[in-house]
């Protein structure tokens, strides 16, 4: 059977969620090594993990023959080079949320794996659960002409070091949970009303120039209107939600991001009222299969870097707004 090795870029509290896991339910997908900055750190994390290879730092794993892609779980400030770097050493990229740190790093990624043919997918691993093509198709369909798009998410970290809040590792609530937000908008929006340009933001702040909540407004061509919010320490209650507004109705979804654990669809519109519930394995086991499916049999890639670059471009446009400079950028 055809495999695709991956090797692992930074020990991270997400790979064993995101990957390991997955791995040992995935056909066509195992873990081969593993490199972190710190060689003893890399030995205990592979020990405790089950990673067969330990590699002396993330050039050498990307040398390595017995890779074939890379998964990338570093500080968001750092996607973008070493995902240009795995790419250079042709390998495929399986990079976490979101791509780059902002949308010119994202649009340099998206012309490189048009240039090398390899295969980047960034990891909104909620796309890669039924619900996710559900919102889209009902709000494209059920609802008549859509007139407004809402999306959150907001949910408490009570932790206040490393790199949530720090501007230069690329942190921010807007980076860590809006960008899920940003993107679920563009999947349920663009469809139907074309790509939505901000139009304004308010952000509340941990430290100089990172924000802990943000609430942003857009339009979309036509008129239709979009907000979304997301925040990792406010007085907002736990929300991971969906709401678009039609002609003909609402539809409302309540666990969009982690749709296997729970999720409910309700839709009222021509006169009645529905809830639908769809079953799909978990996000990450789908996110896995979707990569492998990719990088062995040319599957097509909805999470792409081109998809990555117009989520990073509102992403960029709220700081704007918001008074504050987008990740990355002077």
């Amino acid at each position: 059977m055809r495999v695709v090795r991956i090797g692992v870029l930074g020990a991270s509290r997400v790979a064993p969620e995101a990957l390991f896991g997955p791995a040992r339910a995935v056909p066509g997908a195992e873990v081969a090594a593993v490199a972190a900055r710190d060689p003893e750190r890399a030995r205990r994390y592979a020990a405790r993990h089950g990673v067969p290879r330990v590699l002396p730092g993330y050039q050498a794993l990307l040398d390595d023959p017995g890779v074939d892609a890379v998964y990338i779980a570093l500080p968001n400030a750092a996607h973008a080079e070493w995902t240009l770097r795995a790419l250079e050493a042709g390998k495929h990229v399986l990079c976490e949320k979101p791509l780059a740190a902002n949308a010119r790093q994202a649009a340099e990624v998206a012309a490189a794996a048009r240039r090398t043919g390899l295969v980047v997918m960034e990891g909104m691993h909620y796309r890669h659960h039924p619900l996710a093509e559900r919102m889209r198709v009902l709000a494209g369909e059920a609802l008549g002409t859509v007139t407004r798009v809402e999306t959150a998410n907001c949910w408490p970290v009570p932790r206040f070091d490393g790199l949530i809040y720090d501007y230069a590792l690329g942190g921010g609530a807007t980076m860590i949970a809006g960008c899920y937000a940003i993107d679920c908008l563009r999947l349920v929006g663009s469809a139907s009303l074309g790509e939505p340009s901000a139009t304004g933001a308010r952000a509340l702040l941990r430290g100089p120039g990172a924000d802990r909540a943000m609430t942003g407004e857009c339009v979309f061509p036509g008129g239709a209107t979009g907000r979304f919010r997301c925040s990792l320490w406010s007085a907002a209650r736990p929300s991971m939600s969906v709401r678009v507004t039609g002609e003909r109705g609402e539809m409302r979804v309540t666990g969009y991001l982690m749709p296997h654990l729970f999720h409910r669809i309700t839709v009222r519109a021509g006169g009645r009222t529905w809830h639908e519930r769809l079953r799909g394995e978990p996000t990450y086991h789908g996110q896995l299969r979707a990569f492998a499916a990719a990088v062995l049999d040319g599957a097509p890639v909805a999470t792409d870097a081109a998809n990555a670059t117009a989520t990073l471009r509102l992403i960029d446009a709220f700081y704007h707004h918001a008074g504050l400079h987008p990740r990355g950028l002077p």
